[in-house]
């Protein structure tokens, strides 16, 4: 097996090649001044199985295309098999037309991940389960609730004092899921809503009863964008007296002024994975970054 790492997440990328004992294949990207990029494999790959590493967080278009060019090099060198490591997966909100005359936009990425050669893809905690049925191609769904629930556990937040929160009902699911690693814990849900033009989030209604004896909040949702909606839930769990909020999100998109928002919300802690490379300028410190780099490796042996 031969593992490469595109520009966006070379951190994981080394911690995966760790964990598996091997070291990376090395790779040429080089940008132009224009911001063109030519890619080229270095090393023979004939007949061997590669492994491109590579999130498309922001931005996203740059590094699907870089994603492309390797492959697309991958294959015309020879490769065996590609199997590409896409732990967030950009554009996975926009899997379906919501207004009239809109592109599906994650159906062109698909087609074109599959039209290069692409034979196995790795994701983490994907916004709609509903996204590996577009592909023709196996898909391995990971979740990062596995380390959350390690977390809760170790911390102790896994009591009457603790609920978990899905801070929409489309992330039911999810929460459903979380409760059942932790025996059954108590779980609620907001109902939120957002403006599809503007992207405004309002919140004012908690699904399910809280117990009189609740002080922490455990939000858990599959991504932090601009933080608006952690913002929104957060405020609305403070008015219903809990006095604690803690956040779990696998991806940490952190677009616009996310990292302001969250510092100035009524959140605690903020516990991320490294699906994202979250740079030094975004660490507030309120943040907490946990590893999926072995359940990658596992996933490949």
């Amino acid at each position: 097996m031969l593992i490469f790492s595109g520009s966006s997440n070379p951190d994981l990328a080394k911690k995966i090649s760790s964990h598996l004992g091997i070291e990376l294949s090395p790779l040429d990207i080089h940008v132009f001044p224009d911001l063109e990029k030519r890619v080229r494999i270095i090393d023979s790959v004939v007949d061997k199985d590669c492994v491109v590493v590579q999130s498309t967080s922001i931005p996203a278009d740059s590094h699907y295309m870089e994603l492309f060019f390797i492959i697309d090099g991958l294959k015309r060198s020879g490769a065996k098999s590609i199997t590409a490591v896409i732990p967030y997966l950009g554009y996975g909100r926009q899997d379906h037309i919501f207004r009239s005359g809109e592109a599906v936009s994650l159906d062109v990425i698909i087609h074109i991940l599959e039209n290069r050669g692409v034979s196995k893809v790795i994701v983490f905690d994907l916004h709609s389960i509903r996204i590996p049925e577009l592909f023709n191609v196996p898909v391995s769904h990971l979740s990062a609730l596995p380390l959350f629930a390690g977390e809760i556990i170790k911390n102790k937040w896994n009591d009457s004092d603790s609920v978990l929160v899905s801070p929409d009902m489309g992330g039911i699911r999810r929460i459903k899921q979380l409760s059942a690693l932790l025996n059954t814990m108590q779980f609620v849900a907001i109902e939120k809503n957002r403006d599809l033009v503007s992207g405004t989030v309002t919140a004012d209604t908690i699904s399910g009863s809280l117990r009189n004896s609740c002080k922490r909040a455990l939000i858990v949702d599959d991504m932090i964008s601009s933080g608006g909606t952690i913002q929104v839930a957060s405020k609305l769990l403070k008015q219903h007296g809990l006095s604690e909020v803690i956040v779990f999100a696998t991806h940490a998109v952190f677009s616009d002024d996310a990292v302001k928002t969250l510092e100035e919300s009524d959140v605690e802690k903020v516990y991320v994975t490294n699906t994202i490379y979250v740079g030094k300028e975004k660490q507030l410190e309120k943040l907490e970054i946990l590893s999926t780099a072995e359940m990658v490796a596992d996933e490949l042996r």
